[in-house]
């Protein structure tokens, strides 16, 4: 009660200065609309038709019969809730749930299976309540500089548990996740794939050999996924026929509100990507990448979710760059094609070597044509890694 508040200062856009709350959360809802748009590429143009005519082609087919939920799984969704996560725009607390009547959660389970049966997710489940934190370190005069937390609403994203359950089924029955990607997994984690990359660092110590990494910094990588895209990837997978028809529904038309102090936004539209705060949209983003070319011989991948990571294993330091370039050149290809960004200037490279005193650091590795700084030390998932 006795913490004194920081005044915000005012906050630069192109259009001026903004002064009071309400121009403030104006200010930021533009920023995160101008961030959920899709990447635009001429080079793309063939892919996009083709995955056009491919979709118009799917979607007149009919899709199978879906898998509907029960009360008791319901219930145990329910039950799996936790108390402390803030309520959505319709202000219904999770708390609030797990005291639902046997009726009431009934009830529920009629409207769940209405919406598996009719791919239709409903409107008012697609708006998000963004509140905006400034990121550490990071200038507040800058809309740039807020962090978004989307808070979503609270019976929408219980229905997103049911959904998610019958994806992560498909997924794991199938292995439709690569081998590389750790995020979202069961039995993998953050923690597993840091020790795989050390691992793989000191038994190249070991043998002798150099490790050199690339680490990517994919740009708004949820807010910018080509939804046409993934639908069609999810094709490509062989994905539940009942699945890919009611996805679209699910992840067109998204709207939200930026909130900043007392003061509310307009409703604004996100015309790409996976709205943050779903449960589903770290699996449909593995999945959506989940084709990204395989690597070589002398050439291994480190993924968590966007967490990406090249590492090449010479043994001869002139073979370094010419092993990382070759990867990097049939991965930008790539991206290009399916509309992800990269930020190359806060992408990094690392060797690894033991004998450092006596290492010549090589010239620069290129994506985009665009110079990959080298560093000694970097961050990969939480965790500082030096030479």
């Amino acid at each position: 009660m006795m913490r004194v508040t920081t005044p915000s200062p005012p906050l630069v856009t192109p259009r001026g200065i903004t002064l009071s709350g309400s121009e403030k959360a104006e200010a930021l809802a533009d920023n995160l609309e101008a961030q959920f748009q899709p990447v635009t590429n001429t080079l793309v143009l063939a892919v996009i038709e083709k995955v056009d005519v491919a979709l118009r082609s799917y979607f007149l087919s009919h899709a199978s019969k879906p898998q509907l939920t029960t009360p008791d799984e319901v219930h145990e969704a329910i039950r799996g809730l936790r108390v402390n996560k803030a309520p959505g725009p319709n202000g219904i607390l999770n708390r609030a749930l797990k005291h639902l009547h046997r009726r009431a959660v009934s009830l529920l389970t009629r409207i769940f299976n209405t919406v598996l049966r009719t791919h239709h997710f409903p409107q008012t489940w697609k708006h998000a309540q963004v509140i905006s934190i400034i990121k550490l370190g990071k200038d507040p005069a800058l809309p740039s500089s807020y962090q978004p937390i989307s808070l979503l609403d609270t019976i929408g994203k219980l229905f997103e548990k049911i959904l998610l359950a019958r994806i992560l089924h498909v997924v794991k029955e199938r292995g439709l996740i690569r081998d590389e990607q750790f995020g979202f997994r069961p039995r993998h984690s953050t923690s597993l794939q840091l020790v795989r990359l050390i691992e793989r660092i000191t038994r190249n110590f070991s043998e002798k050999r150099l490790t050199g990494a690339v680490f990517l910094n994919v740009a708004k990588a949820f807010d910018t996924v080509w939804i046409d895209g993934l639908l069609y990837k999810l094709t490509l997978l062989n994905f539940p026929s009942y699945t890919v028809h009611r996805i679209p529904s699910y992840l067109r038309d998204w709207t939200f509100e930026a909130s900043f102090q007392t003061a509310t936004s307009s409703r604004q539209r996100m015309r790409a990507g996976v709205a943050q705060g779903e449960l589903i949209s770290p699996v449909l983003f593995s999945l959506y990448v989940n084709h990204m070319p395989p690597p070589s011989h002398h050439v291994e991948l480190a993924h968590y979710v966007d967490d990406t990571a090249t590492i090449a294993m010479p043994r001869k330091p002139t073979l370094l760059v010419s092993y990382l370039e070759s990867y990097l050149n049939d991965l930008q290809w790539w991206l290009s094609e399916w509309r992800i960004a990269i930020n190359v200037s806060k992408s990094t490279t690392i060797i690894f070597v033991r004998a450092r005193r006596h290492f010549i650091q090589p010239q620069p590795v290129t994506l985009f044509r665009e110079p990959i700084e080298w560093v000694d030390t970097t961050r990969y998932l939480g965790v500082t890694l030096d030479t």
